[in-house]
């Protein structure tokens, strides 16, 4: 007669096998702890380059050639889904140049009518140039944008931009005050100039991109590069390299790199095995930015993203972070961008809810050239409403209190006061939100940490 188990001892036993598995599983890893790690550096240490390229390719797709100033004619409203967290403060005047094709002629004509900011990012979304207001020295500026492999002297009456990589991206910004100020700006950014230095007439411009639907180039940039297999994320990492060079810092990650038989300008061959390290590698680099990203303070005070950006040397992991939610980020001494998504107690900004933020007299934001806040649904785009109120700022008719003080309302319905209806700033009814600041030119306080945002106090 066949004897019966019983369920215990099944149990035991499955547990036994279970914890074999996982110590088997837990050595293998451990094993490969380098690798993995190696892993994950390689993907941070990467991904801004590669979404860059993903992004130009992207915005040739669908916008239009590279080596053409793009001009941004109207503010996006809350049917925009391209970009998260776009602004309300600035038209665009846009460009990804290739140095290749150069060296190139960017002209900025003198004016004081508006505060404007051109900052030319490198491949790695450093910015190595920022023309424009705050640095302007004399009249119409003209700048020589020349590549790294270029050998040359600038022409007399041409300030010498060099770039350290082949790929550029011009992200500028024009200062605007609302829609009825759009005719002003775009005379302004008529005035722009990009053409190659041994032409004298203007390259031609692209302000109408068409329509173009469909395929995964398509994709937002940032669906692309959680699409792209770590092989090809890899092969193209190591293809883009040639003509956009690590910097003298990178030297310890290159020899990592090499170490791995990752070499610029050379095929990638990597075994199954490896491939599936680097990919695990990958996942934990991503929930590593992900916790940071969702990291919150609880004291409802506001984030401030660090001083380095545009700047980042061998911090690879902000140089990441930052390519992942704001690609393209100012210098701190152009624009710093303070965040909130909680109130004074520390609980989630919502709808249901009324808030207030108030600015003392003598606290008002410490800018050179303006501020705003906007506010932005839980998905991070603008938040429709009845009166297509996105954002407030210093160039609005704010009502200022006698004592000079300043007060944004924050809720879905309108202020019952009609003194406030000026200062309001709409949300959505009973769904979370998120403030974004913009300092435009901050002042060393702001920069320093000297100033800060007043917390955003829950009303009811």
């Amino acid at each position: 007669m066949r004897p019966t188990r019983s369920l215990g001892g099944t149990l035991q036993r499955g547990l036994l096998i279970l914890f074999a598995l996982t110590a088997l599983v837990a050595s293998l890893l451990f094993g490969f702890k380098d690798k993995i790690a190696l892993g994950a550096e390689v993907y941070l240490y990467g991904y801004p380059l590669v979404i860059m390229d993903i992004t130009r390719a992207r915005s040739e797709l669908l916008i239009g050639p590279e080596n053409e100033l793009r001009r941004v004619r109207q503010f996006p409203d809350s049917n925009f889904k391209d970009v998260v967290r776009p602004n309300l403060d600035t038209l665009y005047t846009t460009a990804f140049i290739s140095m290749k094709q150069g060296p190139w002629v960017f002209e900025m004509p003198h004016h004081t009518t508006r505060y404007e900011l051109m900052p030319f990012m490198d491949a790695w979304t450093n910015v190595f140039a920022s023309p424009g207001t705050r640095k302007r020295e004399g009249q119409s500026e003209i700048y020589l944008l020349a590549g790294p492999t270029w050998q040359g002297k600038a022409p007399e009456g041409m300030t010498l931009l060099k770039s350290p990589t082949d790929m550029v991206w011009l992200i500028g910004r024009t200062q605007t005050n609302g829609t009825a100020d759009f005719e002003t700006v775009h005379r302004l950014q008529d005035g722009l100039q990009l053409y190659p230095l041994n032409r004298s007439s203007a390259a031609s411009t692209n302000n109408h991109p068409a329509t173009k639907e469909g395929g995964f180039a398509h994709l937002p940039p940032v669906i692309q590069m959680r699409e792209i297999s770590t092989s090809d994320f890899l092969v193209r990492l190591m293809q883009l390299m040639v003509d956009n060079p690590p910097s003298v810092q990178d030297a310890p990650m290159m020899k990592r790199l090499v170490s791995a038989g990752l070499i610029p300008g050379k095929p990638v061959h990597l075994s199954r095995l490896e491939t599936a390290i680097f990919t695990f590698g990958r996942w934990i680099a991503n929930q590593k930015i992900s916790r940071a990203l969702s990291a919150k303070t609880s004291d409802g005070t506001w984030q401030v993203p660090p001083l380095n950006l545009g700047q980042y040397g061998s911090d690879y992991n902000t140089r990441a972070a930052v390519a992942m939610v704001g690609l393209g980020a100012n210098l701190p001494e152009d624009a710093i961008y303070p965040n909130t998504s909680l109130d004074h107690q520390g609980q989630t900004l919502t709808g249901q809810h009324r808030y207030q933020i108030h600015f003392e007299a003598d606290k008002l934001p410490p800018v050179k050239a303006f501020w705003s806040i906007t506010a932005y649904g839980a998905d991070e785009f603008l938040i429709d409403n009845p009166i297509k109120r996105y954002a407030l700022g210093d160039r609005d008719a704010l009502a200022y209190n006698a004592d000079g003080s300043l007060d944004i309302w924050i809720q879905a319905k309108p202020p019952v006061a009609q003194t406030q209806q000026k200062n309001w700033l709409p949300v959505k009814d009973g769904a979370s939100f998120l403030l974004n600041a913009r300092l435009y030119w901050p002042h060393a306080s702001a920069l320093q940490g000297h100033w800060q945002m007043p917390l955003v106090r829950r009303l009811d």
